[in-house]
């Protein structure tokens, strides 16, 4: 009955169409391996693949039990699978039979090996056979949980509890002969199994293989066959809609089209609207089905507004999988469906429980387990949600992850999560856990956006920009107290869930004590690395160390790398490299594989500053000068302030080097200027804040060099230096950034290296009072604020290196503001 002919193709990967007559001799074919086996159970260690399909029925046609094994998992996971499950007969193949072979050593019996790849295995049988009726209560499957905690549980499931979600979906028609679904996810997994294979070839209908994960192989699939359904994971459909949104939003003509689309809120107009999209992803497409996890708000939202139905459901390995799941057409944005036919749904102390015909025999071999989860036919799935007046389920979280504070306030950490993931595009993924009684969050940033936004320092800008901003938003117990960034991906289940009992594990994870350990590669290049940096750093440094995060290489710190890689090995490199090759030994690698020599020398910037620029000063308007004195009348009124000093302002080139309180503390500086100063006194732009035609006109009619430090630091620096070359004076803020308390920063010493190799003095200027009139984040400055602005006495670079001209310049300033 799972299993029926018909006149038509069942199966198809690349170019290979196995029609369902094929498909019942391939099965014949296997028969013979299956057939008469002791513990009537059948495992499977293989990626996705035709014989897969092929192993399964045969097994069934046995009446023996299937079970899958993951396919990526390690020697150790795969003897702990065998030696619980104890099958007589594991198919595999070329991939990963070096594995099997290491993992058998460890089982406590033999077991018959079978290799797809062997060209004996598998020869097609004619055969006129029908899939014989099966005992429903017989269980089909053991499926073998991967989970958050602990060790693998193998879920039994019979062929009732399969049987209930087929008809299921069925019964409403996201399923009929005419389905072709994507093969997608890896089949050890009920999910894929169950919605991409069984369920679509008890219908009659196609089950079409993605060659592999891949994007281009996914697209590919998607564009040569007329597929009507994917079956995906969030993350799958979390990626498909960032690269669509990214082309989206590169146009402001698509991205008003967008939004658009997004108020009318019409399918057929929205097909037509992004009909390119539409044409990759294909035009017979009618259901993007989701499970496995919780999907972002605005992902589902985003593909509404494309023209996509994604229907959400909820479920788990227990439940075959379904528990809930979104009618056609019916779909709501945050819900997991409605109950599926012949289940009930409560709701105990917050968690769902669920009462039906696909809810699993049990745990193999785990009787304690299973009366845990197994409550009088209920099944107490552990998620936390609620049900509206129309019965659509609403998923909030996991009891288990649930934290609970000292003083017995409930935090659920997947919604903090999302809500931090949702302010900021330079996070590409963050874990929340408790330790201590401290909340904390292992942050994964995303290292591009961060390179586009010209952020310097990743761990200041992701906790004072985004984690605060946060902060300020919610109650105080579910603050953020302390966060860690890591350059590796977050442990996760193969369905994506975060395994949040290894987030604190993770974060201890680079101690030096540990990092002392990791064996030292040995080749010269990383030799030369290492020293290098260990001594522009003043720190010890290992090969697994992050460039940024771990080592804090700043902006300036990266064009003295980019500058020594160039020198010692012939090398240009971009910072695009270190984004591609982020660690130590990852850079040194490729170091070693592209160098033309090596020469070791240091960096000379005084030869850097010297290379010719092709700069041509802007030319002040009459503006230029209105500004200021408009500038000056309107702050002076608005707020109390006052300078002293400017007298001691030399008619040579100088370096203007003011701390940073406020927005406005370049035109705090720059009005009380004498006239002859100002016309000669330029400021420099961040190229991403100069990104219009009235920001570009305005920035070349007073006094502005646009800069791309983020890009190309090196060539900035030189038309800085260009400036002071040509008699003119410059503003620069040592502390690169806003003081996020009014404190005074650490001094960057780009300013000092200007000085000291162009002989140019610095003039440092306090700033005290513009932080209280206008702190971080404040929209509408403080009026009648006092405000005062000290010009002190030059410093001279004579005699004095980059890091002493950088400290005495900070401590005048610091001594001016009284600290």
């Amino acid at each position: 009955m799972f299993l029926k002919r018909h006149d038509k193709t069942a199966l198809v990967l690349k170019e290979t169409k196995v029609s369902y007559t094929e498909l019942f001799e391939m099965i014949e074919a296997l028969r013979v391996y299956v057939r008469n086996k002791p513990s009537k159970k059948i495992a499977i260690f293989s990626e996705n693949r035709l014989e897969y399909v092929y192993a399964m029925y045969a097994s069934w046609f046995e009446d023996n039990i299937f079970v899958p094994i993951d396919f990526m998992s390690q020697p150790e996971e795969v003897a702990y699978v065998l030696n619980d499950a104890k099958p007589d007969l594991i198919f595999t193949t070329n991939s990963n039979l070096a594995i099997l072979q290491k993992a058998v050593e460890s089982i406590d019996y033999d077991i018959q090996i079978v290799n797809f790849d062997d060209s004996d295995a598998l020869k097609p049988v004619e055969s006129n056979f029908e899939f014989p009726d099966v005992d429903m209560e017989e269980t089909a499957l053991i499926i073998y949980t991967s989970g958050t905690t602990g060790s693998p549980k193998g879920v039994m499931l019979t062929f009732r509890n399969l049987y209930a979600n087929i008809v299921a979906v069925a019964e409403v028609g996201i399923f009929d002969i005419n389905s072709n679904v994507l093969v997608l996810l890896p089949m050890h997994h009920i999910l894929p199994l169950l919605g991409s294979v069984i369920a679509t070839l008890y219908v009659g209908g196609i089950a079409t293989f993605s060659p592999s994960l891949k994007s281009t192989d996914v697209m590919e699939t998607l564009e040569n066959n007329q597929l009507t359904m994917i079956i995906g994971v969030p993350r799958f459909y979390s990626m498909v809609r960032n690269g669509i949104k990214a082309k989206i939003d590169a146009s402001i003509v698509t991205k008003t089209v967008f939004k658009i689309a997004e108020m009318i809120d019409s399918k057929t107009l929205s097909k037509k609207l992004f009909k390119k999209v539409h044409d990759k992803i294909g035009h017979s497409m009618r259901f993007m089905v989701c499970g496995g996890a919780a999907i972002d708000e605005e992902v589902s939202k985003d593909y509404r507004t494309l023209g996509f139905e994604l229907l959400v459901g909820f479920g788990m390995t227990e439940a075959a999988p379904m528990i809930t799941f979104p009618r056609p057409g019916k779909a709501v944005i945050n819900a997991s469906g409605s109950a599926m036919p012949n289940t009930e749904i409560k709701i105990v102390d917050g968690e769902v429980i669920c009462k039906g015909p696909q809810v699993m025999k049990g745990y193999y071999k785990r009787p304690e387990e299973t009366a845990e989860i197994l409550k009088d036919g209920w099944l107490y799935t552990g998620d936390l949600g609620h049900l509206d007046k129309d019965g659509n389920l609403f998923i909030t979280g996991r009891k288990k992850e649930i934290i609970v504070t000292e003083a017995g306030k409930n935090i659920n950490p997947v919604e903090i999560e999302f809500k931090i993931l949702e302010m900021s595009r330079q996070i590409a993924d963050i874990g929340v856990y408790m330790e201590d009684n401290i909340l904390k969050a292992i942050i994964c940033p995303d290292f591009k956006e961060l390179k586009e936004e010209g952020v310097v320092n990743i761990e200041e800008f992701l906790l004072h920009g985004i984690i605060e901003k946060y902060n300020s938003k919610v109650a105080p117990y579910k603050r953020i107290k302390k966060i860690h960034c890591i350059s590796e991906e977050l442990p996760k289940t193969r369905l994506g869930k975060i395994k949040r009992y290894e987030l604190a594990k993770l974060a201890d994870k680079k101690s030096n004590a540990q990092k002392a350990e990791i064996k030292e590669p040995n080749f010269k290049e990383y030799e030369l690395l290492r020293n290098f940096i260990a001594s522009e750093k003043n720190t010890s440094v290992y090969p697994t160390d992050h460039i940024e995060l771990d080592l804090g290489l700043d902006s300036l710190d990266i064009v003295s790398l980019q500058v020594f890689i160039n020198t010692t090995f012939g090398l240009d490199i971009t910072p695009d490299t270190f984004v591609e090759h982020p660690t130590v030994e990852n850079l040194a690698k490729f170091v070693a594989d592209k160098k033309q020599k090596i020469e070791i020398d240091s960096v000379k910037w005084s030869e850097i500053l010297r290379e010719k620029v092709d700069l041509k000063l802007p030319k002040s308007w009459f503006t230029h000068s209105l500004f200021k004195y408009v500038g000056r009348m309107f702050f002076s009124l608005y707020f109390r302030v006052k300078a002293e000093g400017n007298e001691k302002l030399p008619d040579t080139p100088f370096i203007l080097a003011p701390n940073h309180q406020s927005y406005f503390d370049g035109l705090f500086v720059s009005m009380f200027l004498k006239q002859k100063h100002f016309k000669k006194t330029y400021f420099y732009a961040k190229k991403k804040h100069v990104n219009n035609v009235i920001n570009r006109f305005l920035a070349n009619t007073n006094n502005v060099i646009v800069v791309d430090i983020n890009k190309d630091l090196k060539q900035s620096l030189q038309k800085m230096a260009e400036v002071l070359k040509k008699g003119k004076n410059l503003i620069i803020f040592p502390e690169g950034t806003r003081s996020r308390d009014g404190e005074l920063g650490n001094f960057k010493k780009t300013f000092a290296i200007l000085s000291a190799e162009l002989g140019v003095p610095v003039i440092p200027v306090a700033i005290d009072g513009a932080y209280k009139a206008m702190p971080k984040g404040a929209k509408i400055p403080r009026p009648f604020k006092k405000i005062n602005v000290k010009f002190l006495d030059p410093i001279y670079p004579a005699n004095l290196d980059y890091d002493k001209l950088k400290d005495k310049v900070y401590n005048s300033v610091l001594k001016a503001l009284g600290k």
